[in-house]
């Protein structure tokens, strides 16, 4: 119970997946599951100046022999050593139309930040251009109210595969690494997220806090898929072409906090800034280069 009752940064990616749950002992036959609803405040894309509140169901999953399931990422612990944690992890990287990230999010209650929700925010009625909002002027700067993904191709969600490496540098600090591909309509992306976590810390009584930084690393696929213009795209909206390439792509700070005021009924609640750097920062996607994403749930263990 206490492992689960912290939180760090969810690292990620862009993908924003959860972090996998720590492999407790578990007698034989047993699970350890949660269940909750929340709300979130998330960028509608990768680098957007506009946020979203949408509700956040919370989800996770331990069973004794290794399976777990945690947000939106599910994966099967194979080491039997306290101090290492690793095997296969299976995501959903979000999918994005001219209105965001349309992709239905969970989150979970490990010692991750939290991800950003991918969901549709409300369609305009048909026809209805989302730049028309009563401008009359010349747009010789981009109005507040530019859509920047209007013209840009669907990205469709997809199921990614790879793996997590986890050590435990001492039983308050973790070492973190996963390493996901298949992400993009081409599914080419890869993506790897690299944290260091500072587990486990209680300022006051069923409290407990957990502090995360990390990188992204991404190859030229998956950056082209989120943050790059064909000239198809440039030609139909009011971006120009641009094509990046791998490399670092974000830096990530998180923290989370939760409140266990019963030994069934927890209230979590996370916080991650994400900075963009290199292409991505340069991408003309992106409207403000440092995004933050702020949730908060109440979730019953049974």
């Amino acid at each position: 119970m206490s492992r689960l009752c912290v939180l760090a940064l969810a690292g990620i990616c862009k993908l924003a997946l959860a972090q996998t749950p720590a492999a407790n002992p578990m007698p034989d036959g047993s699970r350890d599951m949660y269940l909750g609803l929340g709300v979130q405040s998330a960028p509608r894309y990768d680098g957007a100046s506009g946020h979203r509140s949408t509700p956040l169901p919370v989800i996770q999953f331990q069973w004794s022999n290794g399976l777990f399931v945690s947000g939106m990422s599910a994966g099967l612990h194979l080491s039997q050593q306290p101090w290492l944690e690793y095997g296969p992890l299976l995501a959903l990287a979000p999918g994005r139309t001219a209105s965001g990230y349309h992709q239905f999010r969970l989150g979970s209650v490990n010692d991750g930040s939290g991800s950003p929700i991918d969901t549709l925010p409300p369609r305009r009625s048909a026809g209805e251009s989302l730049l028309d909002d009563g401008y009359d002027g010349d747009y010789e700067e981009d109005p507040p109210t530019m859509n920047r993904l209007e013209g840009m191709f669907v990205v469709h969600p997809r199921v990614v595969g790879g793996g997590f490496l986890n050590v435990y540098l001492s039983p308050q600090w973790r070492a973190t690494g996963k390493l996901l591909y298949g992400a993009g309509n081409a599914r080419r992306g890869l993506l790897a997220h690299f944290a260091l976590q500072r587990l486990a810390l209680e300022p006051a009584p069923n409290h407990t806090l957990a502090l995360s930084a990390g990188v992204t690393l991404v190859n030229r696929a998956y950056s082209a898929t989120y943050f790059g213009v064909l000239q198809e795209e440039a030609d139909q909206s009011i971006n120009p072409v641009y094509a990046p390439g791998g490399g670092l792509q974000d830096v990530r700070a998180g923290v989370r906090w939760n409140w266990c005021f019963s030994p069934s009924w927890m209230l979590t609640s996370g916080l991650q800034a994400t900075r963009y750097l290199g292409d991505a920062k340069k991408s003309p996607l992106v409207e403000r280069p440092t995004n933050y994403t702020v949730s908060t749930a109440l979730a019953y263990r049974f």
